[in-house]
């Protein structure tokens, strides 16, 4: 009898190289079949929907029909998983380009199918990895890690997504990201999806199960939970000798079309929810990504007291607001989405401007290489990137606090947060965002769900205010301690501490999957010389 993974060979077997190839577990229409169920199952476990139990599960059929695959064969279900995924998770795609783009229904479906293809090239990719290092006769549970880790990290998405999110409402599930990013909570669900698998896998391969891919798994999740609990109970322990603060944040609501032709009017609800938040003694207030919505001169916004006249000086208290800046180069008009920081008097007093940029939204990818994309795309913005990575600074009673900003999906990004906040050790993490591009969907409540790991991997608070939801304060431990609903227009207020802590994450970021991805790449391309695989003897009953 051979091994589980056809690595070792056992007395009385005829030995063959390595090299010669398994018949795949699971052929034809099945096979696709049960990568397009992985796919199904992956994105009703994913934050929106919400079934966070199936993250358990929804990876066994594509970890089972890819055993014995060709590349190529291994590439296409991987694919076919991505696809499904993409479509069913972010069904929203449809919505957000008509709303940008101005082009007619079906030709948006189109740019759907063919978006939800590229992102769904991430998993086809691992797919790749994969075939190519199983059939070089690596271990077929190592190298699906791997492929998986690998994929996560150095595919570059139009919308970033982890596996890690579907754990978002189990917060024990979520500390390691301390340690090593989404990507290593997203191993230990990979681990325990394998073990899972692993009693299916041996039944279709006449073998026996692998007692360390069974071990892996168990341990893995043990493992992560008593991590979890260890660490939460420390955490709130820091929280609660950390000094307090109490901050509102405002939820305008103002429609799209609406923001742009009634800018006054979002003005009179922010204004006049903060004042209402001020009554009730908050120490500083947060609004949505480009709250202020009329486009300001650069100069003047900066260096006159354009904005404490305005309104800034009726708000009373420090506040941190979207806007939008512009200045004439020689070349062009720049725009700037950025993040404007008032002192109580209404004093501009930190500035910081979004650095990654919605594609379709606030540009057009190769738009600047031709230009007449933008005429096709009338609805798309032309903004440009900034560059500094400095912190705004609020005096909360008489005390200045360093607080890094982030606007829009970049509280999405782990790695740029991480550099972000390795630069400026801010006591407290804002996210400004407007949402509403995508409707009332999931999107709102996947973006949440991603951004909550930002708050566990550098133990902090984070405060989001968005447009039209959903505006939360998450805690250090990944629990949301006050939020929104979507599309409406409320302001509330909830306790934050300013905290400091210098994490494992923080300090290594993601150099351990670097690293991995350098292995795998090894086993992408060289054979595992030493190892040969064992089939029955014909002398043998």
């Amino acid at each position: 009898m051979s091994d589980p993974n056809g690595v070792v060979g056992v007395a009385g077997a005829r030995m063959t190289t390595s090299s010669q190839a398994r018949p795949p577990l699971v052929a034809g229409k099945l096979a696709e079949a049960g990568a397009v169920l992985s796919g199904v199952l992956y994105f009703v476990a994913f934050a929106g929907f919400d079934q966070w139990w199936l993250s358990f599960v929804c990876l066994v059929p594509l970890y089972v029909v890819l055993h014995g695959q060709t590349t190529k064969r291994a590439m296409w279900l991987a694919f076919l998983t991505g696809l499904a995924m993409n479509l069913g998770g972010f069904y929203w795609l449809l919505n957000m380009l008509k709303t940008f783009s101005g082009f007619p229904t079906a030709l948006c479906l189109v740019f759907v199918v063919i978006i939800c293809a590229y992102q769904a090239l991430r998993l086809a990719f691992m797919g790749w990895a994969y075939g190519r290092a199983a059939n070089r006769s690596w271990p077929v549970p190592v190298v699906f890690a791997a492929a998986f880790a690998t994929s996560e990290l150095v595919f570059p998405l139009l919308f970033p997504w982890y596996y890690a999110a579907t754990v978002h409402n189990v917060p024990v599930l979520m500390q390691l990201a301390e340690l090593g990013g989404p990507i290593l909570v997203g191993l230990v669900l990979v681990a325990v999806n394998m073990a899972v698998a692993e009693p299916l896998r041996a039944r279709l391969a006449s073998s026996e199960a692998n007692r360390k891919v069974l071990g892996v798994g168990v341990l893995s999740l043990v493992g992560a939970l008593l991590f979890g609990a260890v660490r939460i109970a420390m955490v709130k322990a820091q929280v609660a000798a950390a000094e307090p603060a109490q901050v509102g944040y405002v939820q305008g609501n103002m429609g799209l079309m609406q923001k742009r032709e009634k800018p006054g009017e979002g003005l009179r609800r922010h204004v006049a929810m903060t004042q209402e938040l001020r009554d009730k003694g908050v120490d500083f207030v947060v609004w949505s990504e480009s709250a202020v919505t009329f486009s300001v001169p650069e100069d003047m916004g900066m260096k006159t007291p354009f904005y404490r006249e305005r309104f800034a000086g009726k708000l009373g208290v420090p506040a941190i607001f979207g806007a939008v800046l512009f200045r004439a180069d020689p070349d062009r008009e720049r725009w700037f989405n950025t993040a404007i920081a008032t002192n109580d008097k209404g004093d501009v007093v930190g500035r910081y401007d979004k650095q990654y940029l919605l594609a379709f939204g606030e540009y057009l990818p190769f738009g600047d290489d031709f230009p007449i994309l933008y005429a096709w795309s009338p609805h798309s913005g032309r903004f440009s990137k900034g560059t500094s990575f400095d912190p705004v600074e609020l005096d909360i009673k008489g005390k200045k606090h360093a607080i890094s900003v982030l606007v829009c999906y970049e509280d999405i990004l782990p790695a740029f947060t991480n550099h972000m906040v390795a630069h400026a050790n801010p006591e407290l993490l804002v996210n400004l965002t407007n949402d509403a591009w995508f409707g009332d969907t999931n999107e709102p409540w996947q973006h949440l769900a991603l951004a909550k790991f930002r708050a566990i991997e550098h133990r902090r608070f984070l405060v989001r205010s968005t447009n039209s939801g959903v505006s939360a304060i998450v805690d250090p431990m990944g629990g949301v301690v006050t939020h929104t609903k979507t599309f409406v227009a409320e302001a509330q207020q909830g306790e934050v501490r300013w905290m400091r802590s210098h994490t494992v994450y923080e300090r290594v970021g993601d150099a351990p999957w670097w690293l991995l991805a350098l292995g795998l790449g090894y086993a992408s391309f060289v054979r595992r010389k030493s190892v040969v695989t064992a089939q029955p003897s014909s002398s043998l009953v």
